[in-house]
């Protein structure tokens, strides 16, 4: 068994028994609390557990130590490998939590091929005959249950630095926090560029876009997580330096990916409906450069059309004709492919394990040519 594959398996375990124990503690309460669990269970099923990955490479970049069962390594060794677990585990929890409130903000009806969790809790309402509008009860309903896993993720942070000297638990607090800050407010961000961009100069929107995925998604996605499993281990400066100039440019690329997918992915592939991104409104690099080509009666059609949820199928192939005839989405691949060259090159020259360096270098690669 590979490393990456028993980290995907102990993982995927202790999501599924962290939810185990706490149902019995919903149910002491009220049993009209069990959706919790359920729907949590349901959403953490899925994913690709990139965040838990390059938090394991992270640590496993300045650490010789490889985990082979109880009595492999020393008792040190087990038990900061017991942190990185639960340090990997909270992460999912956090990225669950994220895509819970991302899924209200945007009206977004699915979630990994599956109702998005305030459709579930919307469900819940109707086929209970409540009182009251199904919508609101199936929006506040999420946004608690978003709470509670980011509640849940902070315990399972909390579990992993009870396992560290003060020092690594010290830096390793610190870094969790910068990085649910930076996910907050880069949330914001998205959300005012998709309601201020008319009032905004049309020469920063490129920018603004691009400010927007460093802070909404390619630290949280790549960045800290590689930082997190580093400072686990007590890495120097100089190594955490060298993760983060390589997991920068490629959580940018990451994203740059998810944007071009979220307009022409295939809908079987991705868990979303084709064009859900432009139903939504997203002013993202991608249509940033679409902009950037058309004159001012075509820029103004686009913009009248980005956005509109009822947009009909023949509308959203010809917003996708317009963007790929602009040659946007070519050069959103130059882009992809600028920002993984540049992080591979700080990856050769980090100071890391070499088996470290060929499992970022596949990680970079499954990351950024993907089609879900």
């Amino acid at each position: 068994m590979t490393e990456r594959t028993h980290l995907t398996k102990l993982v995927d375990s202790h999501i599924a028994n962290f939810i185990t124990d706490r149902e019995p503690i919903l149910a002491s309460i009220a049993p009209d609390l069990a959706p919790f669990g359920e729907f949590s269970r349901n959403l953490l099923s899925g994913g690709k557990r990139f965040r838990a990955q390059f938090c394991y490479w992270g640590w496993r970049a300045v650490s010789d130590d490889v985990f082979s069962g109880p009595n492999g390594q020393s008792a040190r060794a087990e038990q900061e490998f017991a942190a990185l677990v639960e340090l990997c585990t909270a992460l999912e929890f956090f990225h669950a939590a994220a895509l819970v409130h991302d899924d209200i903000i945007d009206s977004s009806d699915t979630r990994r091929g599956g109702p998005a969790a305030h459709r579930r809790f919307e469900s819940v309402h109707s086929s209970g005959s409540f009182s009251g509008s199904a919508s609101a009860f199936g929006i506040a309903s999420a946004i608690l249950m978003g709470d509670l896993l980011l509640a849940w993720s902070d315990e399972l942070v909390g579990d992993a630095l009870g396992l560290l000297d003060s020092t690594a638990s010290t830096k390793t607090r610190l870094e969790f926090n910068r990085m649910r800050f930076d996910v907050t407010v880069g949330q914001y961000l998205d959300i005012f560029e998709e309601n201020a961009w008319p009032v905004v100069p049309e020469s920063q929107h490129l920018d603004r876009a691009e400010r927007v995925i460093v802070y909404k998604s390619a630290k949280y996605s790549v960045e800290s997580p590689l930082v997190l499993g580093a400072r686990l281990h007590g890495a120097s400066e100089a190594q955490l330096d060298s993760l983060r100039a390589f997991g920068l440019p490629l959580g940018i690329a990451f994203q740059l990916r998810d944007d071009l997918l979220g307009v022409f992915g295939d809908s079987s592939r991705t868990g979303k409906p084709s064009g859900d991104d432009l139903r939504e409104g997203k002013r993202t690099v991608l249509i940033a450069l679409t902009r950037q080509t058309l004159s001012s009666g075509s820029k103004r059609i686009f913009d009248e059309m980005l956005g509109d949820p009822e947009l009909t199928a023949e509308q959203i192939s010809t917003l996708q004709a317009t963007i790929a005839d602009s040659g946007a989405a070519d050069r959103v691949e130059e882009r992809i492919t600028a920002y993984v060259d540049t992080a591979l090159r700080a990856l050769a020259a980090a100071d890391c394990s070499e088996t470290s360096k060929i499992e970022l270098s596949r990680l970079a690669g499954a990351i950024t040519q993907r089609d879900a």
